[in-house]
């Protein structure tokens, strides 16, 4: 290999690495951006009609601006409590268990587990704190990527056109029609899950009693807005009505909201009915979508639950065609 060839390679590849290292703390962020302006790219069009291009664009990406600033003010609010409320509840937990009249070895090992999780969770919480300003970053480049991705939408799917060859055109039709599938089916399953939890979630408060039926709706709206956060989901609520329910000596209906609240809003309906509810939309095996989404997760993390099923289809449009083309090899021969 020449001297020249080898610099060039040596500097092409200095370059891809580089560029990588610098996307690589923002994939998330601009993963999900793209993912939202897909979502609503239909909205887009039939705006972009009466508003213009980059107006439409504009304008549902300001909306969503709002929309985002105010959870996050929510979101901090909660946290705050949060943390607030679990200080206390740790401190008189272990202030029960170092009390308690365990065996000399056991009193030791317990006493020993308080002293070295209190700083443990101390500087875990810190650490969530201070990452605030990532978090808000992160959210910027959201909504960058949003914005463009909806401004230069017809462009970008003619730069993805393009790269497939002339004679495997089709080849490409079929795998941007296979994403297109699963990816709707994706979101009308998220969107028709979450609505469907912030409903279970009113119901589960007014059936236990946590709340009067205005609170109630509140909490139910709430879901279906955190459903839509990565990590947060519904959970969040339930666990909060047990904790209250424990608190006010409440034991059973701390039990009841809390197998409530996984079987039916979170978590178990994630992992049972939204991959039911995908593979019937885009006419998948259930078995592929629940291994998409799990193997995605643990692959990719949260961005995983959506690449998963899409790569698992993508590889299955490609298998058939693969089997297509050598049928038809052995037909000719």
């Amino acid at each position: 290999m020449k001297p020249e060839t080898i610099a060039w390679t040596a500097f092409i590849g200095l370059v891809l690495y580089t560029s990588w290292k610098v996307v690589e703390p923002l994939v998330t962020s601009i993963f999900f951006g793209i993912i939202t302006a897909y979502a609503v790219y239909p909205l887009h069009r039939k705006l972009s009609q009466k508003r213009g291009h980059k107006n439409s664009a504009l304008l549902i990406t300001s909306i969503l601006l709002m929309l985002g600033a105010l959870l996050t003010v929510e979101l901090v609010l909660i946290f705050g409590k949060l943390v607030t409320s679990f200080y206390g509840d740790f401190a008189a937990l272990a202030e029960w268990a170092r009390g308690f009249p365990f065996p000399m070895g056991i009193s030791r090992v317990v006493n020993s587990f308080f002293n070295q999780l209190g700083p443990n969770i101390s500087k875990y919480i810190s650490a969530q704190a201070f990452s605030l300003p990532s978090y808000l970053l992160q959210l910027v480049v959201f909504f960058f990527v949003l914005y463009y991705s909806l401004l230069y939408s017809r462009e970008i799917r003619r730069q993805i056109e393009s790269l497939f060859p002339r004679k495997h055109a089709e080849l490409g039709e079929k795998i941007i029609s296979s994403v297109d599938i699963t990816l709707h089916a994706l979101i009308r399953a998220w969107l028709f899950l979450n609505i469907a939890k912030g409903f279970l979630m009113t119901l589960g408060f007014l059936i236990f009693g946590v709340s009067d039926i205005y609170t109630a709706i509140i909490a139910g709206l709430l879901t279906i807005i955190f459903s839509f956060v990565p990590l947060l989901e519904g959970w969040m609520f339930w666990v909060g009505a047990a904790i209250y329910f424990y608190k006010m000596g409440a034991l059973w209906k701390a039990i009841g909201i809390s197998i409530y609240g996984a079987v039916l809003v979170s978590p178990l309906p994630d992992y049972t009915i939204r991959p039911v509810l995908v593979a019937k939309e885009a006419k998948l095996d259930e078995t592929i979508v629940f291994i998409g989404m799990v193997g995605g997760i643990w692959a990719f993390g949260v961005k995983g639950v959506l690449i998963g099923p899409i790569v698992l289809n993508v590889t299955l449009t490609l298998l058939r065609e693969w089997k297509e083309i050598t049928k038809a090899r052995t037909s000719a021969v």
